[in-house]
């Protein structure tokens, strides 16, 4: 059964997973991982989520300050042997409803397109592509994508 916890980067099962993430995408992003990973430090996050299946950490995802109104979504991850159940969609989820009782009213985030099954997902949640953002700006390999919260 899945079940959620709201915690904090400081949390041992968040930097876990977030540890298995990085694994991933330095597969994924070869020479580029160096110039993401700047950009993924989680030392400051006070709004993470992780997801457990049967007392299992196996997903987790984080929301931080974007502006006055956007939160930003990060590090979102599921281990493989957990994908296609539905935990990243509900942790992403949680995450869109924090934000909104948090006063936020639009979330963003960016993704790479070497992540395809993330994309997918963003999109089936409501979430369009936006011009690039910030430190995303002109990055070739960069999606960033946005949502309004109802």
């Amino acid at each position: 059964m899945l079940t959620l916890r709201k915690t904090t980067s400081a949390d041992a099962d968040f930097q876990e997973l977030v540890a298995l993430l990085d694994q991933d995408l330095a597969i994924r992003d070869g020479a580029e991982h160096a110039f993401y990973a700047q950009f993924n430090k989680i030392d400051l996050i006070q709004h993470a989520v992780v997801a457990y299946w049967d007392d299992q950490p196996v997903g987790c995802g984080a929301i931080k300050k974007y502006d006055e109104t956007t939160a930003e979504v990060k590090r979102m991850f599921v281990r493989p042997e957990f994908r296609g159940r539905g935990v990243a969609g509900t942790v992403l989820r949680e995450l869109e409803q924090w934000a909104q009782d948090l006063g936020y009213t639009a979330c963003v985030l960016e993704t790479g397109k070497k992540q395809p099954e993330a994309i997918r997902l963003y999109e089936k949640s409501q979430y369009a592509r936006i011009p690039n953002y910030g430190q995303y700006a002109g990055v070739e390999n960069s999606v960033c994508l946005h949502k309004a919260l109802r």
